[in-house]
């Protein structure tokens, strides 16, 4: 399989989708995985399977709080240059790369990388959906160390890490990013090709394509392509896909702490009744209405614009937009005791059980 620049509009649109309102907004992302993608060629994507169990992989991608992606915007540097730089501290090269998170700029970085360099991506990625914080990824569930590591941000500094413990990590990057002007190009979980198999959720990269093409021949009234997102869902490692409210937003907040988007907004529905919160970081958390529970992380909660079917990244949901919320299981991976330990509700400070939406 191949990715062209003729791709990167339904890819934008799939990953945006399964971002839950987090990865970082796609646009520029896009522009410039375009321009690198008609300089270079289209760009190798691969099964993990093919690796061979000696590759020397790794894991590309952006660290920061989204709404700074919006006014500190990437350059194509940042992704070549972060890679070089992992590539001499570690004293040789790399033969494929792994995303973070299928989930909006998030999605596109490692592909930029690969072009540039003119390496394979991986189809899949390290959580089957946008998370905040490093823990969260599958490859440090494995046991992949996160480190050795380097960071790039925008004035071309690089930074070079040792930190094994996968919490501690988070802290340490987290904290970079904010004194690098809030967004930073990290390479990390260095890996081999054997550990990358046992480690990475395969398949999502191409998903994400399917469904954005999906959603291009969709657009329209979100509730008219319900039906056709609940079959695009059966059968995959997600499960089911469901509307869950509509309405219009009546208020938003938000504001950056330690490096993350922190907020919450609230959707009033149409024809009266009990509103809607959204807890949100980085990437919609939980959806309650009248104290009640409907979804929550690990499980996806999506918005969509309610004439469009568009996904709205967090830091772009805006007061009056009329909406859809949308939910959709987490895969099986991220609904372990383990896995919940690091990033089920509790692990956010919500005082809840994780209840399976299916």
């Amino acid at each position: 399989m191949r990715i062209s620049a003729e791709d990167l509009d339904a890819l934008a649109l799939g990953s945006v989708f399964l971002a839950t309102g987090g990865g970082g907004d796609p646009y520029i992302p896009k522009l410039i995985t375009a321009n690198a993608l008609k300089e270079f060629g289209p760009a190798e994507i691969v099964s993990p399977q093919d690796l061979s169990d000696d590759a020397f992989v790794c894991a590309i991608g952006s660290v920061g709080a989204p709404t700074v992606s919006l006014e500190l915007l990437p350059s194509i540097d940042e992704a070549s240059g972060a890679l070089a730089a992992f590539e001499e501290h570690m004293g040789r090269d790399v033969d494929a790369l792994a995303a973070f998170e299928i989930g909006g700029g998030n999605s596109l970085i490692p592909l930029l990388a690969a072009a540039t360099r003119n390496l394979p991506m991986i189809d899949g990625d390290g959580m089957a959906r946008a998370l905040p914080e490093a823990q969260m990824m599958t490859y440090a569930m494995a046991g992949i160390p996160p480190t050795p590591s380097v960071s790039y941000d925008y004035n071309g500094k690089v930074q070079h890490f040792d930190c094994p413990d996968p919490i501690e990590y988070e802290s340490i990057i987290r904290k970079c990013a904010v004194e690098s002007g809030g967004m930073i190009t990290t390479v990390e979980h260095p890996m081999s090709g054997a550990e990358c198999k046992g480690a990475i959720i395969p398949g999502t990269l191409s998903f994400a394509l399917e469904l954005g093409r999906l959603l291009e021949q969709n657009r329209g009234p979100s509730e008219a392509i319900a039906d056709s997102l609940a079959k695009a869902f059966e059968g995959t490692i997600y499960g089911a896909c469901r509307m869950i409210f509509f309405g219009k937003v009546s208020a938003k907040s938000s504001r950056v702490v330690g490096g993350y988007d922190v907020g919450e907004a609230t959707i009033e529905p149409q024809g009266g009744g009990h509103p809607m919160k959204i807890t949100i970081k980085n990437e919609y958390l939980l959806a309650q209405v009248a104290d009640k529970v409907v979804a929550s992380v690990p499980d996806l909660i999506v918005i969509l614009d309610a004439e469009t079917s568009s996904p709205i990244n967090a830091e772009r949901l805006r007061y009056g937009q009329r909406i859809a919320v949308f939910a959709i299981g987490a895969p099986a991976v991220l609904k372990t005791p383990e896995a919940l330990a690091v990033l089920g509700p509790q692990y956010f400070g919500f005082e809840l059980e994780y209840e399976p939406f299916c």
